[in-house]
Parts: C-alpha cells; sequence; structure tokens
C-alpha cells in the first residue's frame, strides 16, 4: 500500500536555517523511491490553523518512507528543521 509523508510548516523562526535544510532536504530524497506531489504551493486553510507550508510525498510503501526518513542523509537536513522551523510531521498509508 502507497504511504504518504506531509510536512507541515506551522511556523518559522530561522530562515537562514531552513534555507541550509532546504538545500539538504532536496537531495537526501535521491536513491528512494519517492514522488514529490505537491510542495510550497498556494494555501487555503478551510478548517484548523493555518499554516505557512506544505509538502506532500509519495512512497510506495511505509517502510520505504521511514528508510527515508530515518536515513543518515534525511536524519542531517531534518536537525536543521528542527532549529529553523515548527513543523507537524505525518506519515499515512493510502490507496
Amino acid at each position: 500500500m502507497a504511504a504518504y509523508a506531509i510536512f507541515i510548516r506551522e511556523k518559522l523562526r530561522d530562515p537562514k536555517v531552513i534555507d541550509a535544510y532546504n538545500a539538504q532536504a532536496g537531495p537526501s530524497l535521491g536513491g528512494h523511491p519517492v514522488k514529490v506531489l505537491a510542495a510550497y504551493g498556494g494555501i487555503e486553510a478551510l478548517e484548523g490553523a493555518p499554516s505557512e507550508g506544505v509538502v506532500l510525498l509519495e512512497f510506495p510503501t511505509m517502510a520505504a518512507a521511514k528508510a527515508w526518513y530515518d536515513g543518515p542523509a534525511y536524519r542531517e537536513a531534518r536537525e536543521l528543521r528542527f532549529k529553523g522551523a515548527d513543523y507537524r510531521v505525518l506519515f499515512f498509508e493510502g490507496l
């Protein structure tokens, strides 16, 4: 079953750190079976708290999603994300 990762940026705290994160996060996807379905397009919040940006990734399985997330390249990048902004990150399975 396909798995999806959604990253919701709630609050930017340090733009320079997030620029460094972005420079590492994209390349960390290399070698992984992933499709970027959406990234930082226009947002219209109909319910719940507004967000500053959203990224949606598709993986063939939850195991593949976790392999990328817990892999050394993204583990290093996400430390920058933790410092530069507040995000909600969800992994979920679907059709």
